[in-house]
């Protein structure tokens, strides 16, 4: 029997009509279905800040460390200092069977294709079907009689089937299709998808087909009874008869001149056939720790008792810390048994069944001095658990709660970002004024300019004055006690956010096909939110001519290839939920006509904006508008919007202000904006009070004899012309860092890293709070691959834009993808340290095979094969992070980011660093955490 190999849509991603999706899968192999094996997680992370690939020491456990396991009575709350209870969140892997099964129905008349999962989970049958004469690999819906009870059209292209179980005790889900064997139909074609992970399960990277006629060509993802000489290959007498068949169908050719296509067509012979394969599925599983802190009455000592109900071997990986720096450090003896010491800078130990329930714990006695007790829990090399992010963190002295560590308002927090906040605002303002002082730059820049950069100075000023004014107490004569002071709350602006935004792009290319995307990405919503984005792009909601959203309709008709109205609705407000920003991909350079006009050319519009030809702009030839010259590039795929018009203005500015309430759009991502002028984005922006705003400003940049020139100055000039035009109320995608970068990386040239100042050479050097830094987006990346990041080298690209200014940007590929631990962890280390749009950057070096900066005196890093060594000094170092980066026939790299502590002096020419730098620790930079 031939075996069937099922591949990974993320791995392959050539399905027409379904979304990107992890799954799991397994080679063919024999499987005993009377259960379901457990494996261990195969990919992970070390999420806490050492490596755990260093030769151990062991340390004897103390006695009467272990006299104390068992006396410890939590139930008792006199003489508890603090008490909680962690959910964690871990994923299993089962495997299961999947089956294919074509035979006769009862009835022995039609046939019945049968699919089955031997899984637990909301099993989906995604199918459709092609017609004899069809050409290319689109779908047909089914006919009605053929579709099973329960099924729902999808589109108009496919059929949506449940699976379930016939009985209770049945371990299959299973759907049956019947269908007439004389019918026009040439193949059934169909994907698996499990609805509770979103996984979609594939047949070598595309949809499973199954031929109902002999003569369809094997194209690689046929399933069935495998032909021989043009026939369906079966039982030896089978295989006679239809040689007997077709020496009688030869001497018919004899005496009739050829077969009619139309009669090869009706040719059939169907021959039963199963097939199975064993398929692996990613279960999340929750669990409990639970953390209690007492203090010894008979030693004085803290006593601190773990327990988990994780099950198998799990190890804690602890150290305590003696400030809110959470630095973490060795205390001093006694150990709990089965303890051995990492690298002189943790600890770790075996946690040890209890007697009862499928628990295990530990208990660790510590000296009173000690300000916290920081820990992660390791399951096995590569899988970690953390919670919400972070390290776990319990306090020793009785004063502080989970929800405090762990993102909840607090006074030190708010007075963090405040300052934070100003300390931008008076670097922004020194950089505006370099900038308009330079000789070079009053040449470039016209009176208008820099009369522009002078109210955005005047602007920050104002920020920063108000900002200081409202920090000071002011305290009426009459009150003589428990007044109350107000803090400042971080300013927003369009353009910045609250400058400390992380940007998702929360889609791809592919992602329209499944027709459901909206509610896909709901159920990642949290998992999106945790690794520490403040804000996503949602693709582009109206009606389009194009699938991916970009040839806009009917404005106001939101039921598109990613979801409905509601299921939108519904999207962005699981998104606020988890403490997330949205911003919704407005199209407003051009849109799609409903009818022709008198010459046949369309330009007349229709739905509720049904605006005339005096809409388009007059100079392009290709739509015969009757509106004004453009004040812009012409896109001319479809008719480019006159947006000097003042009815067009208006209806644009009543339908982003419906979709900000209707939706709950947060602000926008804007599609090519080089289209019109910068000032028409101020006037909707400013009526439609946006959270956060980014423009797509595409230019190309600067080449001679096809090699990048090192200066691009005039590229991010023109960006930087357009966020000005906007009055600074919106930022830029930084197209001028992704470019260079490209090239830096690629002929390993991190000279061209800086400019000749001396300062990043994209907009992040001249504007930063104003650049939306990235490596890749759906155009760029995804199945278009315009123009793709180097490969292998995207984490070098993330090591950048994540630890620079600017409001970086994470594509979704990216983020579901194997880069996924290093990101989340280079997005904790740029939260820790407050890296934000306004940071300040010294470039150390920028030579051929290195580039090293250091980011606001907090983090330094290094991106390259050469050498750099951090300056040592009084400034102290450790290993914080570490994860590697290939390249196909090169030797790997390494990332690796460190936090105060010890000086490190083992850079060698194959690492890429990224440091966490921090001056003493009695000084301690506020926001560094």
């Amino acid at each position: 029997m031939a075996a069937v190999t099922i591949d990974s849509l993320l791995q392959n991603p050539t399905l027409l009509f379904r979304p990107k999706a992890k799954v799991l899968l397994k080679p063919p192999r024999s499987l005993d279905c009377s259960r379901n094996r457990k494996l261990p997680l195969s990919r992970g992370s070390c999420f806490c800040s050492f490596n755990p690939r260093r030769t151990i020491h062991v340390v004897r456990a103390s006695s009467s460390e272990t006299a104390l396991i068992g006396n410890f009575d939590t139930s008792s709350s006199d003489d508890i200092l603090y008490k909680d209870i962690f959910p964690v969140k871990r994923i299993e892997k089962v495997e299961g069977k999947f089956f294919i099964r074509l035979d006769r129905s009862k009835d022995q008349h039609d046939w019945q294709l049968t699919v089955g999962c031997s899984l637990p989970g909301k099993w989906i049958l995604h199918w459709g079907v092609s017609y004899l004469g069809d050409s290319g690999s689109e779908w047909d819906q089914p006919p009605k009689g053929m579709r099973p009870p329960g099924s729902i059209p999808i589109k108009d292209y496919a059929i949506e089937t449940p699976l379930k179980k016939l009985s209770e005790g049945d371990i299959f889900h299973e759907v049956k299709i019947d269908f007439n064997p004389s019918s026009e139909i040439a193949a059934i074609h169909f994907v698996l998808k499990d609805e509770e992970t979103g996984a979609w399960y594939q047949h070598r990277g595309m949809d499973f087909k199954v031929p109902l006629v002999d003569y369809l060509e094997d194209d690689g993802n046929t399933v069935g009874a495998k032909r021989v000489f043009g026939v369906w290959s079966g039982a030896l007498q089978q295989f006679s008869n239809v040689l007997l068949k077709s020496e009688a169908s030869h001497a018919d050719s004899q005496n009739n001149s050829i077969e009619s296509k139309d009669s090869k067509n009706k040719n059939r012979c169907l021959e039963g056939f199963y097939e199975e394969q064993s398929i692996v599925k990613e279960v999340s599983v929750g669990n409990l720790v639970s953390v209690a802190v007492r203090k010894s009455p008979e030693t004085g000592k803290v006593i601190v008792c773990l327990e988990t109900d994780i099950p198998g071997d799990v190890v804690v990986h602890w150290g305590v810390c003696r400030d809110d720096a959470k630095i973490w450090e060795i205390p001093a003896a006694p150990y709990p048994p089965e303890t051995t010491v990492f690298k002189n800078k943790a600890l770790r130990t075996s946690l040890q069944p209890k007697a009862t329930g499928n628990r295990s714990g530990a208990l660790f006695t510590l000296d009173e001095e000690h300000f916290g007790f920081l820990f992660v829990l390791k399951l096995d090399d590569n899988t970690w658990l953390k919670f919400k992010g972070n390290d776990f963190y319990v306090p020793l002295l009785g004063t502080s709660s989970v929800l405090d560590q762990y993102g909840q308002s607090d006074s030190t927090t708010e007075e963090i970002s405040s300052k934070s906040y100003t300390d931008g605002i008076i670097n922004e303002i020194r950089n505006l004024v370099s900038g308009l002082s330079s000789e070079k730059s009053q040449k470039t820049k016209t009176k208008e300019v820099q009369e522009s950069i002078l109210q955005e100075i005047e602007q920050l000023a104002a920020e920063a004055y108000s900002i200081f004014r409202s920090s000071i107490t002011t305290i009426p004569e009459e009150v003589v006690s428990e007044t109350e002071t107000t803090k400042p709350a971080v300013k927003i602006s369009s353009g910045t956010g609250t400058g400390f935004e992380i940007l998702c792009q929360g889609f791809n290319w592919e992602s329209h096909k499944s027709g459901r995307w909206y509610m896909e990405l709901k159920e990642k919503a949290s998992e999106i939110s945790s690794l520490g984005f403040t804000v996503i792009w949602l693709p582009p909601p109206t009606e389009s001519v194009s699938p991916e959203g970009y040839m806009p309709k009917d404005l106001y008709n939101l039921n598109s290839r990613y979801g409905t109205f509601d299921e939108l609705k519904e999207l962005v407000k699981s998104l606020h939920d988890v403490g997330m920003k949205v911003l919704g991909d407005v199209v407003l350079n051009h849109r799609c006509a409903h009818f022709k006009n008198q010459n046949g050319v369309w330009n007349i519009f229709g739905g509720r904006l049904n605006w005339d030809d005096r809409a388009v702009v007059a100079d392009d030839p290709h739509f015969q508008g009757r509106g004004n010259k453009s004040s812009g590039d012409n896109f001319h795929a479809a008719p480019n919007i006159d947006h000097s018009q003042e009815f067009v203005r208006k209806d644009l500015k009543e339908w982003l202000g419906w979709l900000r309430e209707e939706i709950g759009y947060d602000g926008w991502r804007l599609d090519f904006v080089r289209g019109f002028w910068g000032g028409y984005v101020k006037d909707y922006l400013e009526a439609s009070e946006p959270y956060f705003a980014v423009g797509e400003y595409w230019d190309s940049l600067s080449y001679t004899y096809g090699e990048m020139d090192h200066n691009q100055d005039s590229h991010r000039q023109r960006i930087v012309d357009w966020i000005n035009a906007t009055n600074g109320t919106a930022g830029a995608f930084d197209v001028t860092t992704k470019g260079i970068l490209h090239s830096a990386l690629e002929r390993c040239e991190y000279w061209r890293l800086s400019d000749q100042k001396g300062k990043p050479p994209g907009v992040v050097g001249w504007w930063p709070s104003r650049a939306v830094t990235f490596i890749e987006n759906h155009d760029t990346g995804s199945t278009q691959g315009h123009w793709r990041f180097p490969g292998g080298k995207e984490m070098q690209g993330y090591a950048y834009i994540l630890t620079h200014p600017g409001t970086p940007a994470v594509f979704y590929d990216h983020i579901f993808s194997h880069h996924r631990s290093e990101i989340a962890n280079l997005i904790s280390v740029r939260n820790r340290n407050g890296i934000h749009c306004r940071s300040l950057v010294k470039i150390v070096k920028a030579e051929r095979d290195v580039y090293a900066a250091i980011i606001d005196e907090k983090v330094a890093m290094k991106i390259g094969p050469g050498y750099y060594e951090p300056p040592s000094g009084s400034q102290r170092w450790s290993l914080a992070l570490e994860g590697r980066d290939y390249k196909e026939g090169c030797r790997p790299s390494l990332i690796i980011l460190f936090a105060s502590a010890i000086v490190v002096s083992f850079f060698t020419p194959k690492y890429i660093g990224v440091i966490d730098l921090r001056a003493r620790l009695d000084q301690v930079i506020i926001g560094a955490s």
